[in-house]
């Protein structure tokens, strides 16, 4: 029993030593290291120390947490025996490196260029000789606006007058045509006024002052009482009303005569008097006291209805005077006649400035460097002094002091020229 005893005493101790000597493990949450192990009791009666607890394991380390706390040492053994020393817990592992730092701003774009200043309008030019005189037949004759030679006496010669209506003109010193077989030979009727002679069969055009509203008592303008309004009759050969023919004239007559008639005038002598005023007058005017119906309108009469009477303009055969066209009386053209270019354009912003790269790891990144300007541009240029009337397709601008004469065959009609009358 006593050996038994012995035997036995020891042996329970060491069970109770190794049985509560192991430690629990750290949880996964806290980052601490686990507990050391419980120390095993020591044996009553032997004086053989204990083995030493089992050492705790170290609590696993948090992520980027610090360090696990070493597990504490294994309790004190029996007599003599040494305490079990607790393993000291796994380190924690490092902290993540701080994120990147964010990039810099862009740079700012730099400021557009400052637009050049404007070109400076040009002044208009003054109508006047267009160059050297170049003699000028209507139909194979030559009449006195195309003979090259001043008749008048006033320093201005042919269709650098004022006066003169185009080549088919043989009167320098007024409107009235002055041609023989001319105006009024037929009374009350008229056909394209510029051409050679009186008469329809040539040119298709047809007009009657009967059908002129101004055409009433007492003055019955612009011819006389002959010509009494009508309105209503039917103007022969056309078979057209008044108010039909008003508004329809043949091709034939728009071919023929619409190049002959100056800017501000119909296909029959009524033109816009003064220019651009909205009042007017028939070119043929002529003094009805005589016999001899001497022409009485020129442009220094233009707003004497007694002399230059007035008149009914036929829109179906019309030449309106625009802003920009040289017309009968109007021999310079307004400032904005003339072509001025453009203000020069800004200069081109500077480029965005690029974002600044990423800084190491936890320093934040530099900003953009910023934009340069844009570079300003140069003003536009003034406008050409000569020129700016408006002329039909294919019809050189003539008339001012600067310009060339129109090429031989052709004659300067108000600002462009044209062909020829055959």
């Amino acid at each position: 029993m006593n050996a038994l005893r012995f035997i036995c005493v020891p042996f329970i101790a060491v069970v109770l030593g190794i049985g509560c000597g192991s430690g629990d493990e750290g949880d996964e949450v806290t980052p601490s290291g686990g507990s050391g192990g419980i120390s095993g009791d020591a044996s009553d009666d032997s004086s053989q120390g204990g083995t030493g607890g089992t050492s705790g394991s170290g609590g696993t380390a948090g992520s980027g947490a610090s360090a696990g706390q070493a597990g504490s040492g294994g309790g004190t053994g029996g007599t003599g025996g040494t305490g079990g020393t607790g393993s000291a817990g796994t380190a924690g592992a490092g902290g993540t490196g701080g994120s990147a730092g964010t990039a810099g701003a862009a740079g700012t774009g730099g400021s557009a260029g400052t637009a050049g200043a404007g070109g400076t309008a040009a002044t208009g030019g003054t109508g006047g000789a267009p160059g050297p005189c170049v003699p000028t037949s209507c139909a194979g004759k030559t009449f006195g606006c195309g003979d090259c030679i001043d008749n008048d006496l006033d320093n201005l010669v042919d269709m650098a007058d004022p006066n003169c209506l185009g080549p088919c003109d043989n009167n320098e010193e007024g409107f009235y045509l002055d041609i023989p077989g001319g105006t009024g030979t037929a009374p009350c009727k008229l056909d394209c006024y510029y051409d050679d002679d009186t008469g329809s069969g040539n040119d298709d055009c047809y007009w009657d002052h009967t059908c002129d509203p101004h055409s009433v008592p007492p003055n019955y303008y612009p011819q006389d009482s002959a010509c009494e309004y009508a309105p209503g009759s039917v103007v022969p050969p056309t078979g057209l009303t008044c108010e039909e023919l008003a508004q329809t004239q043949t091709q034939e007559c728009l071919d023929i005569c619409l190049p002959l008639v100056p800017n501000g005038c119909d296909c029959f002598g009524c033109c816009e008097l003064p220019a651009e005023s909205g009042n007017y007058v028939w070119l043929g005017s002529y003094d009805t006291d005589g016999s001899d119906k001497t022409g009485t309108c020129d442009l220094a009469s233009e707003s004497d209805p007694t002399k230059c009477h007035p008149c009914t303009p036929v829109p179906g055969c019309m030449n309106d005077c625009g802003h920009c066209e040289l017309c009968l009386g109007k021999t310079t053209l307004p400032p904005d006649c003339f072509s001025v270019p453009d203000a020069g354009a800004g200069g081109t912003g500077g480029m965005t400035g690029t974002g600044g790269t990423g800084g190491m790891t936890g320093t934040g990144g530099t900003g953009g460097m910023t934009g340069t300007g844009g570079t300003t541009s140069s003003g536009g240029t003034g406008g050409d002094p000569c020129g700016g009337q408006v002329c039909p397709p294919g019809s050189d601008a003539c008339g001012l002091d600067c310009q060339p004469p129109c090429p031989t065959g052709y004659f300067c009609l108000t600002g462009c020229c044209q062909k020829n009358p055959s």
